[in-house]
């Protein structure tokens, strides 16, 4: 019994090891990338169910998790919350409510190699969230924090025992400290005590992840409108922040559109690195959505 621990817990330190490794690799694989970088598709996975609105993705070994909205009403605040745990050929696993009332809103999710963190917010600007915690295994949540903004993104820092949340549409950061046994310890903090100003208006933030050394990876869009109702372009893109001072370390456009003109980056996306680059899941269309998988190569 004491040598099938020992073996046990060989395999979680190595598997720890290379999630560290693969998340200060990725940010160091980010800071590569220009507009010349040239992303090729190497698969696309159809998810088989309804996914709704889709907003943030992990991946954990050969299983995708993917938060979601489903809009009843909008004006009068009824939805629901979805995490959908699914394969990697797109078939659902199980599917996790989260919310309470009119907080239905999921947004960007962050995974930290041990559980998986979601904002669940109002579905409008400068309104409420709810913080969860989700064991991926078993698919239970824990309430950790509520707090007064929406918040669209969050990721755990694992080195400064701190989580980060942009606001709608990315314009606001803040910060909460986590204590020994996974609570915050700022909870009574005021938004304005807690936030610090985005600096960057190149894209609005829909989805972002921890990397070492203090940085997160975020993908986003930037919607342009031209003079006709039309004439609306998107931009997606994607930036290396530093956690220490708010600001983009490394930005560069993501030039990568479905069939229909839509950004890759429009929603929910993973970032990891490849044998010779990165990888990318997309995962920009509603309701029956695919993850379209793209690889670039960098010198």
């Amino acid at each position: 019994m004491l040598r099938l621990c020992c073996c046990a817990l060989s395999l979680t330190l190595l598997a720890a090891g290379s999630r560290q490794s693969d998340r200060s690799l990725l940010a160091e694989r980010v800071a590569q990338l220009t507009r010349e970088s040239s992303w090729k598709q190497v698969a696309r996975v159809p998810i088989s169910f309804g996914s709704f609105h889709p907003q943030g993705l992990v991946k954990a070994g050969n299983t995708f998790f993917l938060s979601s909205v489903e809009v009843h009403d909008r004006e009068q605040g009824k939805g629901v919350g979805h995490l959908f745990k699914l394969t990697d050929t797109g078939t659902l696993i199980s599917d996790l409510r989260l919310g309470e009332g009119s907080i239905y809103h999921p947004g960007g999710i962050d995974y930290d190699g041990k559980d998986i963190w979601v904002p669940v917010a109002e579905y409008r600007p400068d309104s409420r969230s709810i913080i969860y915690r989700v064991d991926p295994d078993t698919m239970t949540a824990t309430r950790v924090l509520a707090f007064e903004d929406h918040i669209g993104a969050i990721v755990h820092d694992t080195e400064a025992h701190a989580l980060y949340g942009v606001s709608w549409g990315s314009r606001r950061f803040y910060r909460w400290t986590l204590d020994e046994k996974g609570r915050v310890s700022n909870a009574d903090a005021s938004p304005q005590s807690l936030q610090r100003l985005n600096p960057s208006h190149y894209v609005d933030y829909q989805d972002c992840k921890f990397a070492l050394r203090e940085r997160m990876v975020c993908t986003g869009v930037s919607v342009i409108h031209g003079p006709s109702p039309m004439s609306i372009f998107r931009l997606g893109g994607l930036e290396l922040v530093d956690l220490r001072n708010s600001r983009p370390m490394h930005q560069v456009p993501v030039l990568l559109w479905t069939g229909t003109g839509l950004d890759m980056t429009h929603n929910a996306a993973w970032l990891e690195p490849s044998a010779a680059g990165l990888r990318g899941y997309f995962v920009p269309e509603d309701d029956r959505s695919t993850i379209y998988v793209y690889e670039v190569q960098l010198k």
